[in-house]
């Protein structure tokens, strides 16, 4: 009589919630503002040290840094409440997504920088604003950034919880 007796694996519980719980990440839009606007600043302020250019220094802070923060808390307020309704930028390529809202950052950036300069033309016709000039370079490039950054790690949480719930 080769009885045999099966013991339940008191296993197999434990690694499949780890496993779950571990891959699932979270998108929190303070964390997401902040990586839109450290990077730049600090990089951009590192240049104007060592190029010793004053108006780069103040535009890491301001235009640069400012800039990315800005976008990066629009483009992911839109992407928290109305990014995962939308089938195509869940289910298109990853590189193609990001690429695309790439290039629409960098489009609203340069259309933020004639507005902002139109605007201080009218309201100030002789505008010897040291930082107008430099809006052409640094809103276009802030969009870039910012929505680079905000769309990667958006995607990178979004398909990783997809992923995670349609394990289970």
């Amino acid at each position: 009589m080769n009885k045999t007796t099966e013991y339940p694996n008191q296993t197999d519980g434990v690694y499949e919630i780890k496993s779950a719980g571990s891959g699932t990440k979270t998108f929190v839009l303070w964390h997401e503002v902040v990586m839109a606007y450290a990077p730049p600043a600090i990089m951009a302020g590192i240049g104007g040290l060592v190029t010793a250019d004053k108006g780069l220094q103040l535009g890491a802070l301001t235009t640069i840094g400012g800039t990315s923060a800005f976008l990066a808390l629009m483009l992911g307020l839109w992407l928290r409440s109305r990014g995962g309704h939308k089938g195509w930028i869940i289910g298109a390529p990853h590189l193609v997504v990001v690429g695309l809202f790439a290039l629409v950052g960098a489009t609203f950036g340069l259309f933020a920088a004639w507005a902002t300069s139109g605007l201080l033309e009218i309201m100030i016709p002789s505008n010897h604003l040291a930082w107008v000039g430099r809006v052409w370079i640094d809103f276009p490039l802030s969009g870039f950034i910012a929505s680079t950054i905000v769309t990667w790690r958006w995607r990178l949480a979004v398909t990783t919880n997809f992923s995670s719930k349609r394990r289970r």
